[in-house]
């Protein structure tokens, strides 16, 4: 038996549980001072403050008096593409929006023709090298979505890959099925064929080939309206793909109130989300999972997170990593965003990057918590404290990351 001893820690911040947090129990996270952290096989075996004395044999990481935190979980990536979309930023400078630039054929496309010219070992070495920067920022669980494949060949290669990634490497990455990211140029003029080919030729597959958990659908103006989300959603369902959603990012086409409807485990974006989307969120016990990296890019307006949680929908938070509106892989950066623009506090926060981003992708039970039980996941932070981690911004302060109790 393996053990490794976080000794000599001076805050150690926590949610606790082993399901998403809301209202004001977002907020409420356990202060432990002068604390260690006991790992044995990789799983928290017991936290304490003081000395230690159940640790003879073990590995010691001396924390050095420094903030230790859970690893973070970035509930929501699109890590999967071939190419770039730096020549995008130019045409947005000059006034193009997300939907024009789409329209004439960049955006999701453009990826799209990339992706499909790419093979998998080219996208499993990009995609690796992604993974290795967010673990250096404090990351070390990820959800990454097919959809830039958009053909059957293409998307079961997309998580292929990402399954191959969660084999392979450290981080813990976990698949989500987004055939429906956009209707591809050879079914523009009959979108109810390619809906037709997600549902009955791409999910049986991906179910006979286990690797996905969950199927998205970008609800939006453009894309899929809201009932042709609805029915690739309970497609999902029937080949055991629990539901996700992105919604309410540009137009309030009625993905929110979708989500609620349907019991989606999180609806993401929701940058314009009106009332009525959080209120059926609420009732639907829906996660909801905001991108403020996103917003930034975008120029867009911030998600209404203080709403949210008044409402007692639990709030998660990512990065929404992809090449398009946010190539910003940088959970730290989103932990600045969250306080500086969602004005939330940094207790609401780290639950919203930890525990509530496990919950939105079902680990909770296994990450997303320093608790016995859970797995040895942490961040020893260059930092006294958790207000310092949201106070700094463009600052790498991720001092030591541990995966399951081994130095990454």
């Amino acid at each position: 038996m393996k053990k490794v001893l976080v000794s000599n820690i001076g805050m150690l911040a926590t949610p606790k549980g082993s399901a998403a947090k809301c209202g004001k129990s977002q907020g409420e996270i356990e202060i432990l001072r002068d604390a260690w952290v006991l790992i044995e096989d990789g799983m928290i075996a017991k936290v304490g403050t003081g000395k230690c004395e159940c640790a003879e044999g073990a590995e010691v990481i001396d924390a050095g008096g420094k903030l230790v935190t859970p690893g973070l979980v970035d509930a929501h990536t699109h890590l999967i593409f071939g190419g770039w979309r730096q020549n995008e930023l130019g045409l947005k400078l000059h006034g193009a929006t997300y939907l024009e630039i789409q329209n004439a054929g960049g955006g999701i496309q453009s990826t799209t023709n990339a992706t499909r010219s790419a093979t998998e070992e080219e996208l499993r070495d990009k995609a690796a090298k992604a993974l290795d920067e967010m673990m250096g920022f404090g990351t070390t669980t990820v959800e990454a979505k097919s959809g830039y494949g958009l053909a059957t060949e293409h998307e079961l290669k997309a998580l292929q890959v990402i399954k191959d990634l969660d084999e392979q490497h450290p981080m813990d990455v976990v698949a989500t099925f987004m055939g429906a990211h956009l209707v591809p140029a050879e079914y523009k003029n009959d979108r109810a064929e390619y809906i037709r080919l997600v549902c009955e030729e791409m999910m049986p597959a991906v179910k006979e080939q286990g690797i996905a958990k969950f199927c998205d659908v970008f609800c939006e103006a453009d894309t899929f309206t809201m009932e042709e989300s609805r029915k690739i959603l309970e497609a999902g369902l029937k080949y055991g793909l629990r539901p996700k959603i992105h919604a309410d990012e540009i137009e309030a086409i009625g993905g929110s109130v979708l989500a609620g409807e349907i019991g989606a485990i999180s609806s993401e974006h929701l940058i314009v989300c009106p009332p009525e989307g959080i209120a059926s969120m609420a009732k639907g016990g829906v996660i909801a999972c905001l991108l403020p990296a996103t917003s930034f890019n975008l120029g867009a307006v911030f998600a209404p997170a203080r709403d949210m949680v008044n409402a007692g929908v639990p709030v998660a938070m990512a990065t929404d990593f992809n090449p398009g509106s946010c190539p910003c892989l940088n959970m730290q950066f989103v932990i600045n965003l969250g306080c500086l623009k969602y004005k939330l506090t940094p207790e609401e926060v780290l639950t919203a990057v930890t525990l509530n981003g496990a919950a939105a992708i079902d680990m909770a039970d296994k990450v997303g918590s320093v608790e016995v039980g859970k797995q040895g996941d942490l961040v020893i932070w260059e930092s006294p404290d958790l207000d310092y981690i949201c106070y700094r911004v463009g600052s790498n302060l991720a001092k030591t990351v541990i995966k399951k109790g081994v130095i990454v």
